[in-house]
């Protein structure tokens, strides 16, 4: 068969280095994590939103856990979704939740477009950001697609550099912010409490969940398993490590903002909330420094997602678990999902807000990745040596994230709790239909 005609997945065996996977994993992080987040999160916790970084962090380092001990003893470029075969075999169970967390990672691309969107239009006075937000996303993700039919190595130096440079640059605004905000004694006005908005417990925990959106792009490193040099060894050091990067950022960040900035002054430029934070700090250049670190790290966490999202489907395209058309494509498995991928993320991206990407986001990672947790407890636990405490304790945060979640939107957005649960039928429907055909009866764990 030619190799133009070559359906077959490719992977690049030890193409990605230590560095290199770390640089992926906080890509995805700090790009979406605290340019749109922090705004949407003061918005349900007030003043107690730097809090709810802290707690989710807390919840994502129990969560890490599971997928630590799995890619210790299975790495494999399908991560997640080889992970739920493992534990749920060939079955519905595992078609599901893996298409969750796929759709759930197309959505936080989408968040990561629009982010770039808005901060972009922070050096531009343009009256009709409705129109020109999704389209400059469009076009960021249309440029990533071109990067991603490079190689691996390409990806990995690009990623690299671009999370050095955002890495840097956030440090610099996180501790410039602190230092003018105790210079001018603003420190001491500041609104940080621990009390969240009217006393609503519920409302601090649906930040909390927020916060995880800003810490799951570690599970992008699982993704990228049987490409990186010595996966046993490396894959949960990359994971502490981008973990505990993240930790440090958000926290400088979080104080930074909000002590530059009131609480309702955050709310209204919540999709740009550091460009608005830094005008007060540093006037024009401090807007301008954040808009090109804002920049910087969109395009860097759309390319480390849309590499490792893209690799993800083509897994369970060969697992047979998912239906999958070439449409008349050349080239491998690996390119068609990539461009199934970039399709479904200009779709989001041009019809679905900032706040309602992240909240179908979340609602879909946090039901995956309690059956993770739970697939470790009831069919790995033994198999990879997992202290049945963590899973069982990262269950019981899930559930409360959800339900805290649920609630909050249920009072202010109901539309997005009912196109969640649309479209969770919809994958169920669509699989179980599919595997019946395919294999002839459906498997249930």
């Amino acid at each position: 068969m030619s190799a133009h005609n070559d359906h077959s997945t490719h992977y690049q065996k030890n193409s990605l280095s230590l560095t290199g996977t770390v640089a992926l994993g906080t890509g995805v992080m700090i790009g979406a994590g605290i340019f749109s987040l922090t705004g949407q999160m003061a918005q349900l916790a007030g003043s107690a939103f730097p809090f709810a970084f802290l707690a989710a962090a807390i919840v994502v380092s129990f969560s890490a856990y599971s997928y630590i001990k799995i890619s210790d003893k299975y790495p494999s470029a399908g991560g997640i979704g080889m992970y739920l075969h493992k534990m749920y075999g060939h079955s519905l169970t595992t078609a599901f939740h893996a298409l969750l967390m796929y759709v759930s990672m197309v959505i936080a691309q989408s968040f990561l477009a629009r982010t770039f969107g808005s901060y972009t239009l922070q050096l531009f006075d343009v009256e009709q950001t409705a129109f020109w937000v999704p389209v400059l996303g469009a076009g960021l993700i249309v440029s990533i697609f071109a990067i991603n039919l490079a190689s691996n190595r390409y990806i990995q130096g690009t990623a690299y550099f671009l999370g050095i440079v955002k890495i840097a640059g956030i440090l610099v605004f996180g501790v410039l912010g602190i230092y003018l905000m105790v210079n001018s004694g603003q420190a001491l006005e500041s609104e940080i409490s621990l009390v969240a908005t009217e006393n609503d417990w519920t409302a601090f925990i649906a930040a909390t969940a927020l916060g995880v959106l800003a810490f799951k792009g570690f599970t992008t490193i699982t993704n990228s398993g049987s490409e990186v040099i010595n996966p046993r060894l490396n894959i949960s050091r990359a994971i502490i490590i981008s973990i505990a990067f993240c930790i440090v950022i958000y926290a400088l960040v979080g104080w930074s903002v909000a002590g530059n900035l009131s609480i309702d002054e955050i709310i209204v430029a919540r999709d740009y909330s550091l460009a608005a934070a830094a005008r007060p700090a540093a006037g024009n250049v401090g807007v301008w420094f954040t808009v090109i670190i804002a920049i910087v790290a969109t395009a860097g966490g759309l390319m480390a997602s849309v590499f490792a999202v893209s690799r993800m489907l083509a897994m369970l395209t060969e697992m047979k678990l998912v239906p999958h058309s070439h449409f008349g494509m050349p080239g491998s498995i690996q390119k068609h999902t990539l461009v199934y991928t970039v399709v479904l993320g200009l779709i989001l991206t041009v019809f679905f807000d900032l706040s309602r990407i992240a909240s179908l986001g979340i609602l879909f990672y946090l039901v995956m990745d309690t059956a993770i947790h739970w697939g470790v407890l009831k069919h790995l636990r033994k198999d990879i040596g997992a202290n049945p405490l963590v899973p069982t304790l990262a269950i019981c945060l899930n559930l409360l994230l959800l339900t805290g979640f649920g609630a909050s939107k249920w009072q202010s957005d109901p539309l997005v709790i009912w196109v969640a649960l649309a479209v969770m039928a919809a994958i169920w429907l669509v699989e179980y239909y599919f595997l019946k055909i395919v294999n002839g009866d459906v498997h249930e764990h």
